[in-house]
This record gives structure tokens, C-alpha cells and sequence, in this order.
């Protein structure tokens, strides 16, 4: 039964991410949903296919969506559909390959499957929970890396204190950036900020289930499906160097959690 639900989810996700690329170039209507958050009339239709073919998927499940109300009806569901129709907007706008449609099952505070596609770069990523994460149907490993110095990381820049690592692409999806980790592309992904579930959590299972750890800001286990369906930062990295990526960002997570 996990492999024809996963599959049944990954095909909504490669129809979802047809659809976006329909309109990958222009010919939408863009705004902000509030300064410095850019959505698309793209984004919002992209959003409704998925809720129909999920709903038809499993009809009893909830539904938590960055361009979706929420209701806290979904906390009283078994189960959880968190979906970011888009992540990494800002590149779908640029017409840049850097987003990804972003599928995530929640039961009991867990992702149990997730499903990334990004058409616009070619890559459809899968993982259930204890079977494995894969990109375009080959099994994933994250690195065996055990140095924190030198990892690699996708960013624009590097604070002084980290300019030991070492830069490497950064799609505009945070959700494309840990599914980096999954693949061994990148050694470690740390944002430091309050942030959407739906950002991170079939990212989180795909690089998990590849080998990688993914928490929070502070170390501690995800959970999602939660009241405001938010969590404080979310580190990603191979499993030699996670622990030394949360002492060295302690402090600075400490500063960045208070709001």
C-alpha cells in the first residue's frame, strides 16, 4: 500500500508541476500577499488541483496550505495533507528552475511521505517513511561527510563565522536545498527564522530517509501539524556533521527564536 500511495502522490505533484510550467515564463498575474512575499494566480491554481486529486486520495485526511485559510478543523483529522504549491516562488517569477511543488502526508505529528517536483530542472523526488527517499526513480545517500569545515552549503553569502564552508548552488526552495543534502550535492542547509511547515516537510522525510538529520534550529525533532503550523529554523545535514552544525549556531539561534 506505501508504494501506490506514493505513487498515486507523486503522479497529483507531476501534474501539479505541469501545470505551473504551462505558465514557467510569463503570462500570470503576480502581487504580495504582504511585502517581500511575491504570489502568482499560478500559485493559487496550482493549489486547487492538488487539493482535488489529494481529496480524491484520501477524502478523511486535513489540509494545511501556504494558499489555503487555515482551519483548525485539520488538527482533529488522523492525518494531514501540508502542501506548498509552489516553493520558491521568487524563482518560478525570475523564470529561474530553482521551485518545486512540494507534497507532504502528516499522521501523528510524522511525515509519512513526501514528493518534490521540479519540472523546471528535470527532478522528481520521492521518500516514505523506513523505505527510502529516491530522485527520478535512483535511490538516494546523503554524504558521509564528518568535518564541519569545508562542508558544503547553498547560499548567496556566508556570515564571517562560517566563511570556512564552502558555497554551492541555492535554489530559491528551501525545500530544493535540504532535498540537496538527500543527494550528497550539499552537506548542510541551516535557516535560523520561524518558518511554514510546508516549506520543509517532504524535504525533511526525503533527506532522512536518505541518511541525512534533519531538526530544528535548536536540535530538537520536528513535529508537524501543529497549531500554527510553525517551526522554529530547520537544520539539515549529513548525520557526521549535524551535531557540530547545532553547537556552532546555538547562540545565534538563541538571539534569532525570540520574536
Amino acid at each position: 500500500m506505501p508504494d501506490i500511495l506514493l505513487n498515486a502522490v507523486a503522479d497529483v505533484a507531476a501534474e501539479a508541476g505541469r501545470l505551473a510550467m504551462a505558465s514557467f515564463g510569463g503570462g500570470y498575474r503576480q502581487w504580495e500577499k504582504e511585502p517581500g512575499h511575491p504570489v502568482c494566480d499560478v500559485d493559487l491554481a496550482v493549489d486547487a488541483l492538488i487539493r482535488r486529486r489529494l481529496a480524491a486520495i484520501d477524502p478523511e485526511a486535513g489540509w494545511l496550505s501556504e494558499e489555503t485559510v487555515d482551519s483548525a478543523e485539520r488538527l482533529m483529522r488522523v492525518r494531514t495533507w501540508v502542501v506548498d504549491p509552489i516553493d520558491g516562488t521568487r524563482d518560478f517569477l525570475r523564470g529561474r528552475p530553482g521551485w518545486a511543488v512540494s507534497i507532504a502526508l502528516v499522521e501523528g505529528g510524522n511525515v509519512v511521505l513526501g514528493v518534490l517536483d521540479a519540472p523546471a530542472r528535470g527532478e522528481r523526488w520521492a521518500a516514505a517513511a523506513g523505505m527510502g527517499a529516491t530522485r527520478n526513480g535512483v535511490r538516494l545517500k546523503a554524504g558521509a561527510r564528518t568535518e564541519l569545515s569545508g562542508a558544503r552549503t547553498p547560499a548567496d553569502a556566508l556570515p564571517r563565522a562560517d566563511r570556512d564552508l564552502t558555497l554551492v548552488e541555492k535554489p530559491n526552495s528551501i525545500a530544493l536545498r535540504i532535498a540537496m543534502v538527500a543527494a550528497d550535492a550539499a552537506d548542510l542547509v541551516a535557516t535560523l527564522r520561524w518558518g511554514h511547515e510546508w516549506d520543509i516537510a517532504a524535504a525533511a522525510l526525503i533527506a532522512r530517509e536518505a541518511g541525512a538529520v534533519v531538526t530544528d534550529g535548536f536540535g530538537a525533532p520536528l513535529r508537524y501539524n501543529s497549531t500554527k503550523g510553525e517551526a522554529f529554523g530547520v537544520v539539515a545535514a549529513a548525520a557526521g556533521i549535524h551535531a557540530a552544525a547545532i553547537a556552532r549556531l546555538r547562540e545565534r539561534a538563541l538571539v534569532a527564536a525570540v520574536r
